[in-house]
């Protein structure tokens, strides 16, 4: 055999071990543990009368399947350990609860009372998510521009700067919530109160961020673009935003998180809709497999849409995609 054709069969030999795939056996363990849980559920009576148990069961089962499938194709490889640990606490709550009633009632369910509230009111909850989602753009989109446009002002013109900027530090810095029995008395509307609570819970931290992100241009910049005959318009919008965009898109990342605080608040306290005022009706009724249900959604409406901000900063500033985490 010729030299060349060893170094070929060398290297289809590292390119044929790079290419095989190793499940993990923790990929392997995965599947039977969703499988077991679906036998207690099923087999083990409950302890007391609740519903969609067979459907619980049903669900166990096909998620268990399904993760003995990936296992299989060798598609199951990052998540595995938390698909495992994930059958094994549903596994421990269904034991402990549902079949042998360890924790006190009815401040916590069982998996099944969990599941027949996403079946049996996912219209109402479907409702209050929208509503949310409604009460939640428009306050932080509108406060997220007029932070913005605060933030350049303060950057670009000293005289801007002279008036707002004692403002901004006697009021950006205090609670919203603070202001919220103020607001529902001055504003006739506690819908359009929340709104302007959302606006200043997210515009001061946007407000801060891009004028320090502004201000951090290289002055260079501007003298090289007013040479060309650029004006101020120009300035602001090709120079300085775009210079300043990885802080704006921090002050974006503060600000909607202080609005998702001032979202449930307003509606647990003034805004009669919602998944908060659903949250708060739940307790009032002990309904707290209810209250549960309105966590599990909040919390992926809130995961979801930081996620989409991570993606659009992500394609915006292509050159600083590993900069910051989520």
């Amino acid at each position: 055999m010729s030299g060349a054709e060893a170094t070929f069969g060398m290297d289809s030999a590292v390119t044929q071990q790079k290419t095989t795939v190793r499940v993990s056996p923790v990929a392997w363990l995965a599947g039977p543990v969703w499988l077991f849980a679906a036998l207690l559920t099923w087999r083990w009576p409950d302890a007391d009368d609740f519903p969609a148990t067979n459907v619980l069961a049903a669900g166990f089962a096909i998620v268990g399947a399904a993760l003995l499938a990936g296992a299989a194709l060798k598609l199951l490889r990052v998540r595995a350990a938390w698909a495992l640990a994930l059958g094994l606490g549903l596994a421990a709550w269904e034991v402990a609860q549902a079949k042998l009633l360890l924790l006190p009632r009815p401040f916590f369910g069982t998996p099944q009372d969990l599941l027949d509230v996403f079946l049996t009111d996912w219209s109402r909850l479907g409702n209050s998510l929208l509503h949310s989602l409604g009460l939640l753009l428009v306050g932080y989109g509108v406060g997220s521009l007029i932070g913005i446009a605060t933030g350049i002002g303060l950057g670009r013109s000293q005289r801007f700067r002279y008036w707002a900027h004692p403002i901004l530090r006697m009021i950006g810095p205090l609670p919203p919530v603070a202001l919220l029995p103020l607001a529902f008395v001055m504003i006739p509307s506690s819908w359009i109160a929340g709104e302007a609570l959302m606006m200043l819970a997210s515009a001061f931290p946007v407000a801060v961020l891009t004028w320090s992100g502004i201000s951090a241009v290289d002055p260079a910049f501007h003298d090289v673009a007013r040479t060309m005959g650029a004006k101020e318009r120009f300035l602001v919008s090709h120079v300085a935003l775009p210079a300043a965009l990885p802080q704006i898109f921090v002050g974006l990342f503060m600000g909607l998180g202080a609005s998702f605080a001032m979202l449930v608040v307003a509606e647990m306290l003034g805004v009669k809709a919602g998944l908060g005022f659903y949250m708060q009706w739940a307790q009032g009724w002990a309904a707290y497999p209810n209250m549960y249900a309105a966590l599990v959604v909040m919390s992926v409406m809130c995961t979801g849409l930081i996620t989409l901000l991570f993606r659009v900063r992500d394609r915006l500033l292509v050159w600083q995609k590993d900069g910051l985490k989520w």
